[in-house]
């Protein structure tokens, strides 16, 4: 008689085993919702569906084991989904914070600067005031002098004046050779017209009775001739 040996049963991993057993509930559940619903008024309990036990991959009813092996299952699917479910939230909320930030930058871009205040103007500068009199008068023609470039000293001047025409800008001499040729001496420094003429200061008043305009003239006069206002003495 031949020797035959009967072929081994395959071995059935834990993912068949979980896989037939979730077949096999999907099919029983499907059976208690078909029978479930009665056809008339007349169903009773007495034709409803014996309860159905779970069975294993191998259909056999589950042990203990089994149980406890497809709840770990369970459980540990569970797990992945609700990890899986948490990480998209998580990263949802930092997909959301990228793009407020991203908004924030874009928003700071756009405002101008404000600009850099201007500095004040610096203030206009007083003009000089000099008084209306003598002592007014030589110290507007000194400045004037020295930017010029003519030399001459307050002293000079004044000692000067006094002796020409006591300090008065109108005085006229009408007894000299001058005035016997026709033109007089005139103003505080006693100059005539022809001499104002030649040594008339530019930016002072073409008047040679004016205080300011006789002085500087008379001055650029007697440093031409003498070397300074300060070297007259007399006559010039």
């Amino acid at each position: 008689m031949p020797n035959f040996t009967l072929p081994r049963p395959a071995r059935l991993t834990r993912t068949h085993k979980v896989s037939a057993a979730l077949v096999a509930t999907a099919g029983c559940a499907a059976a208690l919702a078909f029978t479930a619903a009665p056809s008339d008024a007349e169903t009773t309990a007495a034709h409803a569906p014996a309860a159905v036990k779970p069975v294993s991959a191998n259909g056999l009813p589950m042990t203990a084991k089994d149980r406890a092996d497809d709840g770990k299952q369970a459980r540990a699917v569970a797990s992945s989904v609700a990890a899986g479910l948490k990480g998209s939230t998580v990263e949802k909320q930092n997909h959301a914070a990228d793009q407020a930030a991203n908004r924030s930058v874009e928003r700071k871009a756009l405002v101008a600067p404000k600009a850099a205040p201007k500095a004040p103007k610096a203030p206009k500068a007083t003009p000089k005031r000099y008084a209306n009199n003598l002592d007014g008068w030589i110290r507007e023609s000194l400045d004037i002098m020295k930017a010029k470039g003519i030399p001459g000293s307050y002293e000079g001047l004044h000692r000067n004046i006094m002796r020409e025409s006591s300090g008065n800008p109108n005085a006229v001499n009408n007894w000299d050779i001058n005035a016997i040729n026709g033109v007089p001496s005139k103003g505080l420094l006693q100059v005539i017209q022809p001499t104002f003429d030649a040594y008339h200061v530019a930016g002072t008043p073409n008047k040679l009775t004016d205080p300011i305009a006789n002085i500087t003239a008379a001055a650029n006069y007697a440093a031409d001739r003498y070397g300074s206002i300060d070297n007259v003495d007399s006559a010039y």
